[in-house]
């Protein structure tokens, strides 16, 4: 029995010449990107040229007056009543929160009217509430303890902190009572099952889990606190708006102080919202594997990017 051997044709061109050729991807060009940022950048131009060019705004008396020591003044006060009535609306918040989760039905409905009032009122109308308290109880009794006039009780400061902090505690109760519903039911089982009681499994346990949860949205609300300080110029709290206001009306300089009070709001935004950042950032370690890159290491990358392709 012979083998037969399978011959190639001489016809047949050599096999290399049968690979497939290199696709060369052309990229889809989106013209309808370029028009849109074209006509946005000219909206913008045309409305930073507005303000420029403004005869009726003395540019001068911004920068004059952006660091006077009046603003100064109020914005350390807008700071201090932000960061104070933030720490009342934290701490009463996780008291709140955990009285709505409580299964007593006393504490639970005590806390669900407290959020339900302090939610469903303007921060305004609460304010001004607290600064007119002295038509109605004209006198504070405590008894033995504390006697005094409403009006003396009752200042500018004590005001802007009872109505910035206690409402801001009916929507931080909210926060944490999600961020404790977040918290597996398993992880106080197995605390119980330990033999830990109910208050040590909220702060060994449930609370440090809950943060996660708890921090961005309160990094949040205290950027929010920061702007709306400023409704305390109703109970005639000297802050940031109330100084560059009474300034203006002084100097007939209203709109360049009032640029004035927006630059050190945004000034403040921005330095707590890069802290906010890095808080996240932190808080982030143990749910995932990898930490989303700050700002810096952005730019560094948005660089060698960049200089890559200036290179090729």
């Amino acid at each position: 029995m012979t083998d037969k051997i399978d011959k190639e044709p001489a016809d047949t061109p050599p096999r290399a010449s049968l690979a497939p050729e290199t696709i060369k991807a052309i990229p889809v060009r989106h013209y309808g990107r370029y028009v849109s940022a074209v006509i946005v950048l000219a909206l913008v131009a045309l409305l930073v040229n507005a303000f420029a060019t403004a005869e009726k705004i003395q540019w001068s008396a911004v920068g004059d007056k952006l660091f006077d020591s009046t603003v100064l003044a109020g914005a350390g006060r807008t700071l201090l009543i932000s960061v104070l009535a933030m720490i009342v609306g934290v701490v009463l918040g996780v008291v709140l929160a955990v009285m709505r989760l409580s299964k007593n039905p006393v504490t639970s409905w005590v806390a669900w009217f407290y959020i339900w009032f302090f939610r469903g009122t303007p921060v305004y109308v609460q304010l001004l509430l607290w600064f007119n308290l002295a038509l109605i109880f004209p006198m504070l009794n405590l008894g033995p303890i504390y006697k005094d006039e409403m009006t003396d009780v009752m200042t500018p400061f004590m005001c802007a902190l009872l109505g910035l902090g206690l409402n801001e505690a009916a929507y931080m109760a909210e926060i944490c009572r999600a961020g404790l519903l977040a918290v597996d039911e398993g992880q106080t089982e197995a605390a119980h099952a330990l033999g830990m009681s109910h208050g040590r499994t909220l702060r060994r346990i449930v609370i440090p889990q809950a943060m996660r949860v708890i921090v961005p949205p309160t990094g949040n609300e205290f950027i929010n606190m920061l702007k709306t300080s400023s409704l305390v110029y109703a109970v005639t709290y000297n802050e940031l708006l109330r100084a560059t206001s009474t300034i203006g009306s002084t100097s007939y300089a209203v709109m360049e102080m009032l640029f004035v009070a927006s630059i050190w709001y945004l000034v403040m935004t921005s330095v707590f919202s890069v802290f906010q950042y890095y808080l996240e950032r932190r808080f982030a370690r143990g749910s995932s594997r990898s930490l989303p890159p700050t700002p810096w290491q952005k730019i560094r990358v948005n660089l060698m990017a960049f200089s890559r392709e200036r290179g090729v």
